[in-house]
């Protein structure tokens, strides 16, 4: 029997198959780049899964691509780009799965905020907005400034603007009318507060909170994230209310089953949301929610995708390992990446330090401003996510990318 994936986060391979394994079943990815996996694959040993190269973006391709799968008997996404087919697949194959107008639903980030904005659980609603000039009347009568300017089905940041004044805003404007966005530009609050995750695992619409994951993003109008560490060590009363509210936030926003990676700022008046994606969390979250709760927390997913209640749901869980801080390290300017400088020096720093390739040499890297810019991951440990963020930031600070000019 064969669980397939329908691509899949560029991390949590092995994980994944890993916890098929344990189910009974075969893992299979069905990929259009296998490069996105190149670490992954590395390690694995041979034989841990099987890959198929078929042109994923083509839904005809992928349904020959499945029925070739032998005995097929669930179907995972771990991405937010093919959520929606994959939803889609698993319904016309009779497969379980989530509802595909749920899923839907989910990718529209403008939607979910009017969801969530009706039955009072933001404060911001949503205005759609015209890229370009046009577009700041809009803005300042309905959001006002400071605002966030997002694409509403962008991923991996981009396509987020923070505008605090008039020129900024005109600025983000002319730039989103030079991308190209994956949804439609909409408007909505900016949001006081530090900025965190909520890490969920969700079976007909009851939702356990795994840890709370804290992030810090650039200091930029244009959202790149940079520094992660899990889990957060929050007042017994607090987490509770956290568990609560993004309870309500799942239901209303009609996720009911599966992991969710729900953004939030923890503003004065507490919890606001940021945005929900319904997969685990991507970089290497998936990697330390195992290491610290002491169980591969993927095997929750294959127990969905197979249509029944995930164990991790009642298992006992906290305290088994120790807490973790990652730190993405981006090149300073667009080129080709020869190496990096610094690797031989991270052994030396406190933390069992590893290092995680995302690029490798001779890679041409033409943005820096997003996720796309990322080189690798500086991985380190600690008795709490705080001292493990310090620990990761001081090794990370010696990783230097080396660019050359691109010919």
């Amino acid at each position: 029997m064969t669980i397939a994936a329908l691509e899949s986060l560029s991390f949590g391979l092995g994980r994944m198959a890993e916890a098929a394994e344990g189910t009974g079943h075969r893992l299979c990815l069905l990929t259009g780049d296998r490069s996105v996996y190149r670490h992954e694959l590395a390690v694995l040993p041979s034989g841990a899964l099987d890959v198929v190269d078929v042109d994923t973006d083509d839904p005809a391709a992928v349904r020959r691509a499945l029925a070739a799968v032998p005995s097929l008997a669930g179907l995972i996404n771990t991405t937010d780009t093919w959520s929606v087919p994959a939803a889609e697949l698993a319904a016309e194959l009779g497969l379980p799965g989530p509802d595909p107008e749920a899923v839907r639903l989910l990718r529209d980030k403008r939607r979910v905020r009017e969801a969530l904005y009706g039955k009072g659980l933001s404060r911001s609603a949503a205005v759609a907005v015209q890229r370009g000039p046009e577009g700041a009347e809009a803005v300042l009568r309905t959001v006002g400034l400071p605002a966030v300017l997002k694409d509403s089905a962008g991923t991996s940041s981009r396509g987020v603007w923070i505008v605090h004044d008039e020129e900024e805003l005109h600025r983000a404007l002319a730039e989103a009318e030079q991308q190209p966005l994956k949804g439609d530009l909409f408007a909505e609050s900016f949001l006081a507060g530090p900025l965190y995750s909520a890490e969920t695992l969700s079976w007909e619409g009851t939702t356990r909170l795994l840890g709370v994951l804290s992030r810090q993003t650039s200091r930029s109008a244009v959202v790149r994230e940079e520094v992660a560490a899990f889990p957060v060590a929050l007042p017994g009363e607090e987490r509770d209310g956290i568990e609560a509210w993004v309870g309500r936030v799942l239901e209303v926003a009609g996720h009911r089953g599966g992991f969710a990676h729900v953004e939030f700022i923890l503003t004065a008046d507490g919890p606001e949301l940021v945005e929900i994606n319904r997969r685990i969390g991507g970089a290497l979250v998936g990697e330390v929610l195992c290491r610290t709760l002491g169980t591969n927390v993927y095997t929750a997913m294959m127990d969905e995708a197979l249509g029944r209640r995930p164990g991790l749901l009642d298992a006992e869980l906290g305290g088994r390992g120790p807490a973790y801080g990652f730190v993405l390290v981006y090149a300073d300017r667009p080129g080709l990446l020869k190496g990096w400088h610094g690797l031989g020096e991270l052994a030396a720093f406190p933390g069992s330090v590893e290092w995680f390739p995302v690029r490798e040499p001779g890679e041409h890297l033409p943005h820096v401003g997003d996720q796309r810019g990322c080189t690798g991951m500086v991985l380190a440990e600690a008795a709490t996510a705080e001292l493990a963020q310090h620990r990761a930031w001081s090794a990370a600070v010696r990783v230097r990318p080396v660019m050359a000019d691109t010919p």
